[in-house]
């Protein structure tokens, strides 16, 4: 595809768009769209109105724009996060019926975990996971787990990519090689206070075909829990399930 004047291609320009919206910006005037997205707003608005026309953002009464719900449609129809929501729910279930928090699951992509599906209880306690959203991997014990439990070059790269950003409240290097290196030991991650101080988040590795984690199987517990650990063979014995599920169906999820 040809490139635009500034060196964009369309479908760079296109996706830059889409990932304006966020869970705390799910609906945008088009000038606030032009700013997110780095584009001139006369680019914005044709780029938007064409979107708009094939239902791919929506307008509002209002004027905002929104994602469209020909996105979900789309997105429905056929996507390996659907695979394994699929073979993970029933598991997931029972392990709600008994933690009766917070249960969630988990993607590692880039430096951020991406929470595929999770259930809560009335009266849990709070969490700031979202299903579609995402967390700095290094604060949630899911992206802890998932990072422990990935090839030995995309720790490095990561840490490579986070001596470069020093000052983000990011540990050490080494101190995170010998967390990485407990967690495998231990087989789980528990991460007390860390996205919110009352809380505690736990998770494990769900394997696939290849060995390394394809996603995390996590809860999110009161940190005044008398043992949150205690959740940990609950934990295992489900991501044992989910992970046989995903060898039979030959799903494996490529670490981004």
């Amino acid at each position: 595809m040809a490139n635009s004047r500034s060196g964009d291609t369309m479908t760079t320009r296109i996706v830059r768009i889409i990932s304006a919206f966020d869970e705390t910006h799910s609906s945008l005037p088009v000038a606030a769209v032009a700013r997110r997205a780095d584009l001139p707003l006369s680019t914005a608005h044709r780029l938007v109105a064409e979107l708009a026309g094939h239902g791919l953002l929506q307008r509002e009464p209002s004027g905002e724009i929104r994602l469209g719900l020909r996105l979900w449609e789309l997105a429905s129809r056929s996507s390996a996060a659907l695979d394994l929501k699929a073979v993970a729910m029933p598991f997931m279930e029972d392990l709600q019926a008994v933690v009766r928090q917070h249960t969630q699951l988990s993607v590692l992509r880039g430096d951020e975990v991406l929470f595929i599906e999770r259930l809560s209880s009335r009266g849990s306690v709070l969490n700031h996971a979202r299903v579609a959203g995402r967390l700095p991997l290094h604060i949630s014990s899911s992206g802890m787990v998932l990072m422990a439990h990935s090839p030995r070059h995309v720790q490095a790269a990561f840490l490579a990519r986070a001596a470069e950003t020093a000052g983000t409240g990011m540990p050490p290097a080494a101190e995170l090689r010998r967390q990485w290196a407990h967690m495998r030991q231990t087989g789980y991650a528990s991460l007390p206070g860390t996205v919110v101080a009352e809380t505690t988040g736990i998770a494990v590795p769900v394997p696939d075909a290849t060995g390394y984690a394809a996603a995390a199987l996590g809860v999110v517990v009161p940190s005044g829990t008398e043992n949150p650990s205690a959740t940990v063979p609950a934990l295992m014995t489900a991501a044992r399930g989910i992970s046989r599920g995903l060898v039979q169906l030959g799903a494996t999820f490529p670490i981004q």
